[in-house]
């Protein structure tokens, strides 16, 4: 693979550059277009190559410039992730901000215990961050300085019974980025944990209830405010934070009797 040929930057026209893994769709997708809007120069994985593709494409056309490149990826392909890693730092120049949006739902039955279904979401949700996060803690920590950014989840606030092992998944990747969060902070190293609720994505498919439904633009502006300001964890939009306050405080012995 040749490498990729980003623009430079210069003292008048400094540029950052990210590594977004997950990056086809969505919430990827529409913050990837805001990052280079912002003058991000962006490596964009994902395993679906052809939609990648579009994004790239579009961002590009956009900024008149090559300013996004494509890397096709499946994130459960994990022995793949420190040559791949090591191969974009070099392309990119270095690296400022690694975002990790991969995500899986499946849609699970209250009656029904399924381990593939339950290992697929478990292996995309938090195993695949666990490869491309750990790459990017060990390289920020040595550079004292850098963000990293886990997309997780309002449903890891709670074990719902929709979905065992998505919720668990969720609150494990929160709990990852908590930890490296403490260690990272006192090396300059901000890690954001985003927790989105339900924005139009086609994850919201295999959502059984939905409301308050976001358009994907409008999660990622909320996200870019969060990585400018240097957030530790932000809820999108901010009301979410106040319904799960609510939610985490309801005793066990009512909330399994709750059916979302």
């Amino acid at each position: 693979m040749p490498e990729t040929r980003f623009p430079a930057a210069t003292p008048l026209q400094p540029r950052k550059r990210a590594i977004l893994v997950g990056a086809s769709s969505g919430i990827g997708a529409a913050l990837a277009k805001k990052l280079a809007a912002e003058g991000y120069n962006l490596a964009l994985l994902a395993r679906r190559e052809d939609l990648l593709k579009v994004v790239c494409d579009e961002i590009n056309a956009a900024t008149g410039e090559a300013r996004a490149a494509s890397y096709t990826h499946d994130v459960t392909d994990f022995q793949d992730v420190p040559a791949l890693f090591q191969k974009i730092v070099r392309d990119l120049g270095g690296l400022d901000l690694v975002i990790y949006n991969s995500g899986i739902l499946q849609k699970v039955e209250l009656d029904e215990f399924n381990f593939e279904k339950d290992h697929a979401m478990t292996q995309t949700n938090y195993t695949g961050a666990l490869a491309w996060l750990n790459q990017a803690a060990e390289y920020f920590y040595h550079l004292g300085d850098g963000q990293i950014v886990g997309i997780g989840s309002v449903a890891g606030d709670r074990g719902r019974v929709g979905a065992p092992a998505y919720n668990a998944s969720k609150a494990a990747l929160h709990t990852y980025l908590e930890a490296l969060r403490n260690r990272l902070t006192r090396r300059g190293v901000n890690v954001l944990t985003v927790k989105p609720g339900f924005v139009a994505t086609d994850m919201v498919k295999n959502s059984p209830r939905t409301f308050m439904v976001l358009p994907a633009e409008k999660a990622a502006e909320g996200i870019w405010k969060a990585i400018r300001a240097r957030k530790q964890t932000v809820y999108i939009p901010a009301l979410w934070g106040l319904i799960m306050l609510i939610i985490r405080h309801i005793p066990s012995i009512i909330f399994r009797r709750m059916s979302f």
